[in-house]
């Protein structure tokens, strides 16, 4: 808290050095403002950018005379004489078709062309933020090329590049300011809700392939940079405000507000600082996809209906199996449980719109001290705090509302020309988030428990059997008698045990998230380039620690916090040979993590620059990735109520443990009791396969003996790390004023990393094929017995499969100015991946990716004095989703955005409108989540 009392008083207490200042604007060959310019004074470390309306102000302590040199991507850099202080300039740049030389870092950790880039990489920058057509430059990123975005909710989108990915993306890194933005418990980003904020951004570069050899473990499948402004380079305030309307068919049309403000300033040479403020509010797109999960369509007259946004409904149980319980019990004649159905009955849930209020919303909040002690970039120190909080549906096995989610990040960086070194620490707090399918069983028990309900179920379906209905108005009949009582929404009873279930963090009765997760993280990097002139040598190295706390609610961490540790060293050495044509890059990494063994990472590329500019750029690049498993895979030990999601550490295993209560008379002698103990032991070493028990349960009643020869023992190795060799190949270039940008890949993935349901039963020992006939003391029968009455509990299990996946693809990205200022640009993404299903049944890869994607854009920045616009389009054809919660196809999807923007200057300011979905069809990213809608917006941007 001190730290930032110092901080606010440097801001506002006044504080004044001695300064030379000089202001200015820059402009193109059309009188119109550039902004993002860099303004720098030569020989010297001082510098700024300009505004969105071209303005900028430098101050310094050098006093005149001196040169500034002005340059900006896409124009020819222009030095300009400076003979006095608070001399006002106006420099008009050239155009120049420059932006295949933009410098990127991610690449090789150091800066070089894009079109020298060793692997595909994509940036946007200052300009491209400004002429984004959707609300935000986050949601901007998806008409990147290679970007397919998955959007679980409003304010939470997740970037899918090389597929293989859910909501929850563990093989995706993002970094801001060089911070892993992954939630400690998860272990994935969610999205931007503490990233950064829009006028705060430098820059944001994406590698879309494997990234291990430099970046670590989950930088498997791609890795976002995003980059932030220097206090020292871009002073001033800047703020925005955006008001707008999201339009669904489900929610309606509702607000939309976001709005955010940037004060930075430069004391001296040597001090800066900075803060952030950002706030978004809207009304979440609603999720009313009633499909049942199991069958196609809606179908909600099923006795035994599970639909996809529906809560409560989970709850299932053999309904004869029922009436033999209360005949047991004398309660019923064995002829009267004659009368049941053998299959199961599932209880009435509630609707997801009815478990939540669908408001999104996000506050981002972070402030940064930045000191040179010698007033250059020599040696920075910078003190960085970054805090996010709000609201959002974030799905995984089920749905989950994030409900006051707090995270936040502090950073201490020591950096200067060829080295840094940081440490950062990542805190979570779940605040009121809760499952949504623990909200809608447990209020569902708030008002009358499984018991009863089934019991009432098989009472009133014997009566009215024995009154001459038909089946399915016996099951009418029988649900309307057990949903007597049933708490409505809306009423008061409802809403007063909705709160108290969410404000609960057990299973049995409850569904609060408790999640106080951290993570401890540091990292180095020294440049040799200064004292070795035989090639660029780089070494770095990074250390973690994971300090899981959701007090026994999501890992099996009831006793206290579990922690471990991974570390990894890396070097790299680039050579330019033939004249500087040939680039060679050739690094290696090593990495370790507490339960597994070390692995090595090694990445190769060569880069080959032709033609008389150097500018048809081939570049051929070999790299292994690999990911280690994630806290979840190794330690989760989460009840989502139709399955136990188990991690395969070891102590895991023995840790987790359950009281799992055992039906009929017949079962209980079998089991010894009346419940039976089971830990995560069972589940790997006494189980079934899902699919076999599936295959099982579908003869069993016709066919016991063929049925029984499908079941198949459980044969299943703890979860390790997945490895993936991925070769690529790409061309850069110009082509008459063409910029043309081309790559391929093929991945060869082995160890991937997956989910296994298996059934466990309850009691006998499992076997292949196990003998319906041989006899009650038989073990291998008894298994039988326990499937057959419910006796059983299903575990959904993280393991690697044995089959080998490939996975290719190629794009290619067009742009040009086609007439004066107006650019066209269009890429074009095919993606597929190859597995051999039948060779592991119950494997699901999950590639969420389409195989077609075609994106394009059209616009004018300078179409006449201060107006721009810009449209954009996007298309990909339909494609399976795999998913922990449901499996389906997502429809094709067209979605064309569109703005315009109007500058004024002597306000400072920018006028934007623009609108997302244009005339489209709503549309799904993700099965389970709600259908996108439209989004209409107004913005107001105020620059320095």
């Amino acid at each position: 808290m001190r730290v930032y009392l110092l901080f606010l008083s440097l801001f506002f207490c006044g504080l004044t050095f001695a300064q030379n200042t000089i202001s200015g604007v820059v402009t193109d060959s059309n009188n119109q403002p550039i902004p993002g310019a860099n303004i720098k004074i030569v020989g010297e470390t001082s510098a700024t950018v300009t505004g969105m309306d071209g303005s900028f102000t430098l101050q310094s302590s050098k006093k005149p005379p001196y040169v500034i040199n002005v340059s900006s991507v896409g124009f020819g850099a222009q030095k300009v004489s400076i003979s006095s202080n608070n001399q006002k300039v106006a420099v008009k740049l050239a155009d120049e078709e420059t932006k295949l030389n933009e410098i990127v870092v991610s690449a090789s950790r150091t800066p070089e062309r894009v079109l020298e880039s060793p692997v595909t990489i994509e940036r946007m920058g200052i300009a491209d933020i400004k002429k984004t057509a959707s609300a935000t430059f986050y949601d901007g990123l998806e008409n990147m090329k290679e970007v397919q975005m998955n959007t679980s909710s409003l304010s939470f989108k997740s970037i899918n590049t090389r597929g293989f990915a859910t909501v929850a993306n563990t093989r995706f890194m993002q970094l801001v300011d060089g911070m892993d933005n992954s939630s400690p418990l998860l272990n994935f980003v969610l999205g931007n809700m503490i990233g950064v904020s829009e006028i705060d951004v430098q820059s944001v570069e994406l590698l879309p392939g494997a990234s291990s050899a430099l970046y670590g473990a989950n930088a498997f499948n791609g890795i976002l940079f995003m980059n932030s402004k220097s206090p020292f380079t871009s002073q001033g305030i800047t703020a925005y405000a955006k008001f707008g309307q999201t339009s669904q068919e489900a929610a309606g049309s509702n607000d939309y507000i976001d709005y955010g403000v940037r004060m930075a300033h430069a004391f001296s040479s040597k001090l800066a600082g900075k803060v952030n403020f950002t706030y978004m509010r809207g009304t979440d797109w609603y999720a009313t996809n009633y499909d049942d999960k199991t069958r196609a369509g809606i179908d909600r007259s099923n006795v035994n209906y599970d639909g996809i946004n529906v809560y409560g409904d989970e709850v299932s149980t053999n309904i004869k199996g029922v009436g033999q319980s209360l005949a047991s019990l004398g309660l019923i004649s064995q002829a009267a449980v004659n009368l049941l159905p053998n299959y199961n009955v599932s209880r009435t849930g509630y609707n997801e719109i009815d478990l939540t209020n669908n408001k999104a919303s996000n506050t981002k909040i972070d402030f940064s001290l930045h000191y040179r002690p010698f007033g250059n970039e020599k040696l920075e120190v910078i003190w960085q705090s970054k805090f996010g909080f709000g609201n959002a549906v974030y799905q995984g096995a089920n749905r989950y509302y994030l409900n006051d989610f707090f995270m936040q990040q502090h950073k201490l960086e020591f950096k200067g020309k060829n080295f840094f070194v940081r440490g950062y620490t990542t805190n979570e707090d779940g605040g009121k988030s809760y499952d949504m399918l623990f909200t809608g069983i447990n209020v569902n028990r708030k008002w009358k428990d499984d018991k009863t309900w089934f019991g009432q179920y098989a009472g009133a379906y014997i009566g009215a059997t024995l009154s001459g209905q038909t089946p399915e108005n016996a099951h009418i009949i029988a649900r309307n008698t057990a949903d007597t009582g049933r708490l409505l929404p809306g009423t008061p009873e409802f809403k007063a045990a909705f709160n108290s279930v969410i404000a609960d963090p057990s299973v049995l009765s409850g569904s609060k998230l408790v999640d106080n997760s951290r993570i401890y993280h540091s990292d180095a990097n020294y440049n040799f380039k200064d004292i070795v002139k035989f090639a660029e040598i780089q070494v770095g190295g990074s250390f973690r620690l994971y300090e899981l706390n959701s007090h026994g609610r999501i890992y099996t961490d009831a006793n206290g916090p579990i922690n471990y540790t991974e570390y990894g060293f890396y070097s790299q050495l680039t050579k330019k040979l033939m004249e500087d044509r040939l680039k060679f890059t050739g690094s290696v990494r090593y990495d370790k993590s507490k339960n597994f063994d070390g692995n090595f990472s090694p990445r190769v590329s060569l880069v080959y620059s032709g033609g008389e500019r150097k500018n048809h750029n081939f570049r051929a690049s070999f790299q292994t990735g690999f990911r280690n498993p994630s806290t979840q895979d190794q330690y989760i030990g989460f009840n989502v109520g139709s399955a136990l999601l188990l991690g395969s550490a070891p102590d895991n295993l023995t840790r987790y443990s359950e009281v799992w209560p055992v039906s009929t008379a017949v079962g209980q002698a079998l089991a010894g009791g009346t419940t039976v103990v089971l830990t995560g032991l069972n589940a790997y070493n006494n189980s079934y396969t899902a699919s076999s028990v599936g295959a099982f349960s579908a003869l069993a009643a016709s066919n016991p003996i063929a049925a029984s020869a499908l079941l198949r023992k459980t044969n299943v190795n703890y979860v390790k790390p997945e490895q993936v060799k991925a070769f690529e190949l790409g061309y850069r270039s110009f082509i008459k004023d063409v910029s043309v940008d081309i790559n391929g890949y093929y991945n060869i993935y082995n160890d991937f990393i997956g989910n296994l349901n298996v059934v466990a039963p309850l009691y006998g020992t499992t076997q292949d094929s196990p003998n319906p006939l041989a006899g009650p003391t038989n073990p291998g029968a008894q298994t039988l017995h326990a499937l057959q009455n419910g006796n059983f509990r299903v575990y959904q299990l993280y393991t690697n499969t044995n089959v080998e996946i490939k996975s290719l693809g190629f794009g290619l990205g067009l742009s040009k100015k086609v007439y004066k200022d107006f650019e066209f640009g269009v890429n074009y993404n095919f993606a597929e991946f190859k597995f051999d299903q039948a060779k592991d049944p119950s494997f699901e890869a999950g590639f969420n990716t389409p195989k077609h994607k075609l994106k394009a854009s059209f616009g004018n920045e300078k179409l006449f004095e201060n107006f721009g616009f810009n449209v954009s389009g996007r298309w990909n054809s339909e494609y399976l989703w795999q998913s922990t919660m449901v499996d389906g196809m997502i429809s094709a999807a067209t979605v064309v955005d569109a703005q315009i923007n109007y500058n004024i200057p002597k306000l400072k300011s920018t006028l934007k409108l623009g609108a997302s979905n244009i005339g489209g069809k709503e549309y799904s990213q993700v099965l389970g989540a709600g259908l996108i809608g439209h989004q209409y917006f107004a913005s107001w941007t105020i620059n320095p």
